[in-house]
Order: structure tokens, then sequence, then C-alpha cells
């Protein structure tokens, strides 16, 4: 851990940095699964509005 100390004696401490990487680029396969994902979550959600709106 890096420390640093001011004029008036108080201390300070820095955490260390985590290296740093670049993303990749999600394959077809993630691609497809993230779009069954947002579908899925479309439905639930639609799902939701209409058993609200039923009971109320």
């Amino acid at each position: 851990m890096y420390s640093t100390t001011d004029e008036n004696g108080i201390i300070n401490n820095f955490p260390k940095e985590p290296k740093m990487y670049l993303a990749e680029k999600p394959s077809s396969a993630q691609k497809r699964n993230y779009a069954l994902q947002g579908i899925a979550a479309g439905l639930l959600l639609t799902a939701v509005v209409w058993i609200s709106l039923a009971v109320s």
C-alpha cells in the first residue's frame, strides 16, 4: 500500500491499482445468449405488468 504524509503529519493511504486489460468482443454464441436473455426479460416484464393490471 502506498502512503503519503502531508505537512500536518496526516497519513493518506492509497490502494494498489489493478492491472488494466482490454475487453474482448463477444462471440456469436454469447450475442445469441444475450438476445435470448433480453427476450426472456421482456416477456417476464410484460407478464408482470399484465398480472398487476388484472389484479388491480
